[in-house]
């Protein structure tokens, strides 16, 4: 029989007879001549109560039936006479397909600590709160295709294994197919050359939109960066736009007509899941996405924002100069205490961004943009690309670059080069700031971090 989803269930607009669900229990309760069986199949928050009637054999299957264990049941969808729920299921026949121990199944109806559910990653999904956040992360993913695909955008895969650095900070991860501890050269290993995880698509990317115009590229990166904090892991998803004819102002327009969109796209469609975490989670979520859709965003010049951050009276841990990268902490008390909305910072210094960026007229800072949200810090970084040959050169001289290991990448500005620009958007800290959770860990199915490869 084709089973009918909960979701489905609970929106029917008349009962429906001979109704087929199936899902994991969450609580039963025995009465004297018949059950209370709440179960949930993953397809939305809400569970479905299933009264059923005693009978020898039902008992029999009850007496097996727990917290956590599969079921199909087959009845009706009636009107329910209890309050908070519409609809609810006068079973007929439950069949349990798979038990759970009740001494040792670790998701009693109880609260956990996201510490602990950290630990049983492969089980959490089927708690509400990490229920929630995964059909969130698959509803965000279906709303960044859309909205590429609403400015005909054309998507495309880049390489995943790579020869080519892009950030040019080395922290990458070492692929190889010769055995642990060899000393075969290098030149005997599959692909000849070293090769590596990708830390980002862009190199590719901008390839394709020097010749298709607009393109973008969503799929996971690495960076080996031995960093325990609640931002960062060593395997995450990156949206990675470039855009041909355009420059830093196009960029940051762009960046911003995406956050908007994704955030709406979400309060209309992920509601009842955006609802609990809003409830349980960070009470100001609402008034934080609201802030957000309703303002334009701030746009700051970096000296400006150094001018702003050793102004204030805030102690920093880290102390504010011109040249230093921003922190958390300085991002942070920019789009939080100073302006209370997202902040663009653009034109940072040469110094400590990579060899792509375009090089400013002043020739001490990059037209380079991190834009900067509430409760996350940084969620985009992005840039005009040089497209002029000389001066890429010569930064890739002054940085020390093997200029064959790009020499792909040169051959863009060598055959009809054309001013464009392009952004990363971290995926992991965008699902943050619609859902308040603070820890990176907790909207990943199976995080990466050091010296952890569970699951």
């Amino acid at each position: 029989m084709k089973r009918t989803k909960i979701k489905h269930a609970l929106n029917a607009q008349e009962p429906m007879a001979g109704i087929h669900v199936g899902g994991w229990v969450r609580t039963k309760r025995d009465n004297k001549g018949f059950s209370f069986v709440e179960i949930n199949d993953g397809s939305c928050l809400s569970n479905i109560q299933v009264v059923i009637d005693h009978t020898p054999e039902i008992v029999e299957t009850l007496a097996n039936v727990g917290t956590g264990a599969s079921v199909a049941i087959d009845g009706e969808l009636v009107e329910s006479p209890g309050k908070g729920q519409k609809w609810e299921i006068r079973g007929t026949s439950i069949k349990l397909l798979g038990g759970a121990d009740q001494e040792t199944f670790p998701l009693q109806k109880k609260r956990h600590s996201d510490e602990f559910l950290r630990g049983i990653a492969h089980l959490r999904p089927r708690t509400n709160k990490y229920g929630a956040i995964f059909r969130m992360r698959s509803e965000l993913a279906q709303a960044i295709h859309k909205f590429f695909a609403e400015k005909d955008f054309f998507y495309i895969h880049t390489p995943i294994i790579t020869g080519s650095d892009c950030e040019g900070a080395g922290e990458m991860f070492r692929v190889t197919s010769l055995e642990h501890g060899s000393q075969k050269p290098v030149e005997e290993d599959f692909f000849g050359k070293p090769s590596s995880l990708t830390v980002s698509g862009q190199l590719s990317a901008e390839m394709f939109a020097l010749s298709l115009g607009y393109v973008y590229t969503f799929g996971p990166t690495f960076r080996a960066e031995n960093s325990n904090t609640p931002r960062h892991v060593a395997e995450f998803w990156m949206v990675e736009p470039e855009i041909a004819f355009a420059d830093l102002a196009d960029d940051m327009d762009l960046g911003e007509e995406m956050i908007k969109y994704l955030i709406t796209h979400m309060l209309d469609h992920s509601a009842e899941d955006i609802e609990l975490f809003a409830k349980f989670v960070d009470k100001s979520l609402m008034g934080t996405l609201e802030n957000i859709l309703n303002n334009p965003f701030e746009r700051l010049p970096y000296t400006e924002a150094i001018r702003l951050l050793k102004k204030t009276k805030k102690k920093f841990e880290y102390p504010v100069e011109w040249g230093m990268d921003l922190q958390t902490e300085h991002e942070r008390f920019l789009c939080e205490e100073k302006f209370k909305k997202p902040v663009y910072v653009y034109d940072y210094p040469k110094t400590i961004k990579p060899f792509y960026m375009r090089m400013n007229d002043d020739n001490e800072t990059v037209a380079a943009m991190d834009c900067l949200v509430p409760r996350i810090g940084e969620l985009i970084g992005g840039s005009q690309r040089e497209e002029r040959m000389d001066v890429l050169l010569s930064r890739m001289d002054t940085l020390g670059l093997d200029k064959e290991e790009y020499w792909w990448y040169l051959d863009s500005r060598r055959y009809g080069s054309a001013p464009h620009a392009g952004f990363g958007m971290g995926f992991e800290r965008m699902l943050m700031l619609v859902s308040g959770i603070t820890n990176i860990r907790d909207v990943m199915p199976f995080p990466r971090t050091p010296k952890s490869l569970e699951f």
